[in-house]
């Protein structure tokens, strides 16, 4: 029985299990992502305020040095997904392989022009005089991993096209255990403090790094795909990264416009904003578990020139986005008195961040929707229209988030603004998954 002529219910069914079988996993592996920053922001903050503050504008400038090359991660999961769709397993991997060596060269790029510059950047940012040396030390300590990180996100991007999101839970739980151990070890065994948590977490990821690299060569040679260089391969990952590249940095601007805002309210403000936006990253990863099952499955579909299974594969991931979102959303007001004091143990900090935490729950279903249509247009390849998308939002938060000191809106005006940002994302991935522009099948988009 074909598609077209199956009963609506038993497609619906085997969707289901198509996402089920590849969000699962996933969503372990991309929850343990933020968990390095929660587990550092749990142990830092029980240091001290100004521990805490400083880990904020590091880890926000980290996660920003790191998540700009998400593409490496999306671009080859879409890539390699639609070869394998095609058939050409082969091809499949030699292009996932191309990624990684792009990953190596924009890793070791990245390190040596942001270390010498790590306290002029901290200092860009606002940080007061007390929070200042332990952003500048967690920022220089870490940066050493970056490399480490891009790797893992191309690797990533290699299994998850091949319809593998087993491998990478497997690590990430490896990795996020590792982090949490050495963490306890080095900042209150050894007494490095701040120091120790950086430590601890670069040692974490080079240990995934290699694992990953086990996995991958592996399977190059297996497939007997070349696992040299190739310079043509490399500049045509570049040029397939670069919309969603802009599209990223589109949103890490809004998040670092955010983070700054947070610091000039001052130290209470910026450490309650790290709390609310580490646990907006937690579940911002959750969610995108659906939308990485989106990214393989899409690009599966439109690489065999199935343009009426990604309709319908699309459309129930919406379902699964907006309904996760809501129960992600319940979860953080009912749950609230048991994490909070796991972060930090001062009244003010609490008091912060209640209300900002209950605007991010209201707004955890409009995110669910977000996330998922985000994978779908990057499991199509649709990169340009991202782009586009994401410079359109930035233009609406920037100004609204920069006014906020100035007329006294505080945390929750802040908040606010990241529920405003979210609406126009979600208004304007869903006038181009409505027009269909983005089914384009074949191995190559």
């Amino acid at each position: 029985m074909t598609q077209a002529s199956a009963p609506p219910k038993a497609i619906r069914r085997r969707h289901d299990r198509e996402i089920i079988t590849l969000a699962v996993p996933a969503f372990g592996a991309l929850v343990a992502e933020p968990l390095f920053v929660m587990v550092d922001s749990a142990i830092v903050g029980h240091l001290g305020t100004a521990q805490l503050a400083g880990l904020a504008i590091a880890a926000a400038l980290l996660m920003t040095a790191v998540s700009v090359f998400v593409f490496l991660a999306y671009a080859t999961t879409s890539a390699v997904a639609r070869r394998v769709g095609a058939g050409d397993l082969p091809g499949a991997i030699r292009q996932g392989m191309d990624g990684i060596w792009l990953a190596v060269i924009l890793g070791t790029a990245v390190v040596a022009v942001t270390f010498p510059l790590a306290p002029r950047v901290i200092d860009a940012f606002g940080a007061s005089d007390t929070a200042f040396p332990y952003a500048v030390t967690y920022l220089r300590i870490s940066l050493i991993g970056i490399p480490a990180m891009l790797i893992v996100l191309a690797a990533t991007g290699v299994l998850r096209g091949l319809q593998d999101t087993r491998t990478p839970l497997y690590v990430a739980v490896g990795g996020f255990s590792a982090n949490a151990v050495l963490n306890v070890l080095l900042v209150y065994g050894a007494g490095f403090g701040i120091a120790g948590s950086a430590w601890g977490t670069v040692i974490a990821q080079y240990a995934m790094a290699v694992a990953y690299l086990v996995v991958v060569v592996r399977g190059a040679r297996r497939h007997r795909a070349p696992l040299r260089p190739d310079a043509a391969g490399i500049r045509a990952s570049a040029r397939a990264g670069v919309p969603l590249l802009i599209r990223t940095l589109s949103l890490r601007a809004v998040l670092m416009i955010a983070t700054a805002v947070a610091a000039r309210l001052g130290d209470t403000e910026i450490a309650a904003h790290q709390i609310v936006l580490s646990l907006w990253s937690l579940t911002a990863f959750a969610l995108d578990a659906i939308a990485i099952a989106g990214q393989a499955i899409i690009g599966r579909y439109l690489g065999a020139g199935d343009t009426e299974g990604a309709r319908q594969v699309g459309r129930r991931m919406v379902q699964w986005g907006l309904v996760s979102g809501m129960v992600f959303g319940l979860l953080l007001v009912l749950l609230r008195p048991l994490f909070l004091p796991l972060f930090s143990s001062d009244p003010a900090v609490h008091d912060a961040l209640l209300t900002a935490l209950l605007v991010m729950a209201l707004t955890q279903p409009v995110a669910g929707i977000v996330f998922v249509l985000d994978g779908v247009l990057m499991g199509a390849g649709d990169g340009p229209y991202l782009a586009g998308a994401m410079l359109v939002t930035l233009a609406v938060f920037a100004p609204v988030a920069l006014l906020i000191p100035v007329f006294g809106g505080g945390l929750t005006a802040l908040w606010w603004a990241m529920g405003l940002m979210m609406a126009v994302r979600m208004a304007t991935l869903w006038v181009r998954t409505r027009s269909g522009r983005w089914l384009v099948t074949g191995a190559t988009r």
